[in-house]
């Protein structure tokens, strides 16, 4: 019993029994739970440098957003992970390679351009134009009947008069017959 309440107590960072040590980072700052208000960060050329980080790192749950703008817990674990690493010293281009080693290049907001990733840049441009192509395509075959060549059965009719669409004399005194009839 009394080893389980080390290990609760260990596990939520309460003070420890002599001899034993809370966990920490590898720079020797104490490790901080996700999620948490407190940060790492005390330097404010650090934190500046934190929060561009996070505008060019994109949340890997969330996809469309940064990880300074995600709610998700991978983020949180990925800013505290963020943190510690510029606690640590590691350089922006250490910390860009070492996520996109573990996540891959899209983890990066704006990843390079790469044989890799021609899709990610030039896929939308490739689908725009695929667009505009299919739209001008069918606006260019369907024209306003004013611009429409004359069709064949046009040709048939008799009357110049019934091909313009107007009513004659003789239309009237059909439709008379035939009201007259019914």
């Amino acid at each position: 019993m009394k080893t389980a309440a080390l290990l609760v107590a260990a596990l939520v960072g309460m003070s420890s029994p002599a001899g034993f040590v809370s966990a920490q980072t590898a720079s020797g700052q104490p490790w901080v739970a996700p999620g948490t208000a407190d940060s790492l960060l005390t330097q404010p050329p650090d934190q500046e440098r934190y929060k561009r980080l996070a505008q060019e790192l994109r949340c890997l749950v969330c996809q469309n957003q940064t990880l300074a703008d995600s709610d998700a817990s991978l983020a949180h674990d990925l800013r505290r992970q963020l943190e510690s690493m510029i606690v640590d010293g590691r350089s922006d281009d250490e910390i860009k390679r070492f996520l996109v080693d573990r996540y891959g290049d899209f983890v990066l907001y704006r990843p390079p351009i790469r044989s890799s990733t021609w899709i990610l840049w030039f896929g939308p441009f490739l689908l725009l134009a695929i667009g505009a192509a299919v739209w001008f395509t069918i606006h260019r075959r369907r024209k306003p009947p004013g611009d429409r060549p004359a069709s064949g059965d046009m040709a048939n009719r008799e009357d110049p008069a019934e091909a313009t669409g107007s009513t004659t004399s003789a239309d009237i005194e059909r439709i008379r017959k035939l009201l007259d009839s019914a």
